[in-house]
């Protein structure tokens, strides 16, 4: 690598629950640079939550970041090509990236459900998430399953 890393940019605490990580989710969630819409859609699928999971001792929040811990791969598989042949090598995921693959799968997996509004659909896919259920807990286990299967060639990591 020939040029400098890049510095990382500062991102600002969403103004209601004053969190960082909330910001994150709120940019993979925008379209087109609609960054109240997205915020819109995360307060409401939060409200929805809190009015499903009523009986739960814990806030929206907290539900919402126990759903996104249990969505977090650990591992995951990247391809390497050593002598003509291309092994599938588990290796493990740094902490920033583990944070974005998880925010990113839920999104994509609550983008993907039947339902009327995205709030309705994120608040869906947290609340599955959070029961250890639906389709960001099941990619997490299919990325750990990839990695368990090919653990023969972790020696090629790099």
């Amino acid at each position: 690598m020939r040029k400098a890393k890049p510095k990382k940019r500062v991102i600002l605490p969403d103004p209601v629950y004053n969190d960082k990580k909330v910001s994150k989710f709120v940019n993979h969630l925008m379209y087109d640079g609609k960054k109240t819409k997205s915020y819109e859609i995360f307060y409401n699928a939060l409200e929805v939550v809190k009015g499903k999971m009523s009986n739960e001792e814990k806030t929206a929040l907290e539900v919402w970041k126990t759903a996104l811990d249990n969505i977090t791969p650990q591992v995951e598989v990247k391809s390497r090509r050593i002598g003509g042949a291309t092994f599938q090598v588990p290796t493990e995921i740094r902490p920033d990236r583990k944070e974005s693959v998880s925010m990113k799968n839920m999104i994509a997996f609550a983008r993907k459900r039947s339902g009327k509004s995205m709030a309705d659909k994120l608040a869906a896919e947290i609340m599955d998430a959070f029961n250890n259920q639906g389709g960001a807990y099941k990619r997490k286990e299919d990325m750990h399953r990839m990695a368990e299967a090919n653990r023969a060639f972790a020696h090629f990591r790099f």
